[in-house]
């Protein structure tokens, strides 16, 4: 039985996937439990899949997972989740900006109670404009949509309780907020700060797409979180409100164009006003309409068999 997993998402870190795993195995030899290191190689094209192999030849607690073409690393991670089978999976990037040492801290606080541990980079060493700036603009969206108020939402060393990641199905750029539907499923979240430390090798996979999809999946991720079992409520809510509106203007313009034509005795026309309350109303109908609508395909949904969003090709194991 293997007490903890480690699970290593890497696309083109050849140079530095030997330097992580020299780096892991220091710190988890003297943390004393049973471990593995699972790597997911997200399609790599620089050689990195003969490096892993070499190291699970070298070491029967190394495994690989190698994509057919680049996925992305949420699925990388939904795929790294499913191969562990540790009591305990902790995530971190194979670009060496993680620090393995603070792996320890992650499980100290695990032992507390929590069901999540996530890491906050407070001194992060990345370059200001393009990392650190869209960085805590996604922080702070983050915390005021979830309602759950971390500090580093985009951290990928982090700690999961087993039964907390199991039945998660991840997609886009949903890895950065694990933590956040989790925590809406009722799991306890922690945070404590780790160090962070510069690229020395390879090439940053950021880009400001990457921002653009985490904040489209981050409104996907709230709207889930909140009503995917209720979709009803929510575009009941918006039609009801745009039909309320649409009625009172429309109401209001008639008593009036009433008290203008029977008081004042002066002809009355049919204005914008009357036709934006119709429009109102007629989209707040149509809201109602979609929300019954969304239900429906709601249902179907949880009727559905899941199916996997990547391809493996390769498994790679104990020589």
């Amino acid at each position: 039985m293997v007490e903890l997993s480690i699970v290593v998402p890497a696309f083109n870190e050849a140079e530095n996937i030997p330097l992580l795993y020299t780096e892991l195995t220091d710190v988890l030899k003297g943390i004393g439990h049973s471990y593995e290191i699972v790597f997911v190689d997200d399609g790599s094209v620089d050689g990195s899949r003969d490096v892993l192999n070499e190291l699970a030849c070298k070491d029967p607690r190394v495994r690989a997972l190698i994509f057919r073409t680049n996925f992305g690393q949420s699925a990388a991670m939904d795929a790294g989740f499913k191969e562990a089978r540790g009591d305990i999976v902790i995530t971190l990037d194979a670009d060496l900006q993680n620090n393995p040492e603070d792996i320890p801290k992650i499980l100290s606080k695990l032992s507390e109670g929590f069901d999540v541990v996530s890491g906050w980079r407070r001194d992060r060493r990345d370059p200001f404009l393009s990392k650190r700036v869209p960085s805590r603009l996604s922080n702070w969206l983050h915390s005021r949509l979830t309602g759950l108020d971390i500090h580093d939402s985009g951290c990928t060393l982090k700690g999961y309780s087993h039964d907390a990641i199991e039945s998660l199905e991840l997609y886009g750029e949903m890895h950065r907020f694990i933590p956040a539907i989790l925590h809406s499923r009722g799991y306890r979240v922690a945070e404590v700060e780790v160090n962070h430390r510069p690229r020395q090798l390879g090439v940053t996979k950021y880009g400001l797409y990457r921002l653009i999809n985490g904040f489209l999946d981050l409104l996907y991720i709230t709207f889930w979180s909140t009503f995917s079992s209720r979709p009803l409520h929510l575009f009941g809510r918006l039609g009801f409100s745009l039909t309320i509106v649409g009625f009172l203007a429309g109401t209001l313009k008639l008593i009036h164009q009433m008290y203008v034509f029977f008081v004042l005795a002066e002809v009355v026309f049919i204005g914008p006003i009357q036709f934006i309350s119709i429009l109102l109303m007629t989209i707040g109908v149509l809201f109602i309409c979609f929300g019954f609508l969304f239900e429906i395909q709601i249902r179907i949904f949880y009727r559905m068999t899941s199916v996997r969003n990547y391809s493996i090709r390769e498994r790679i194991g104990p020589c």
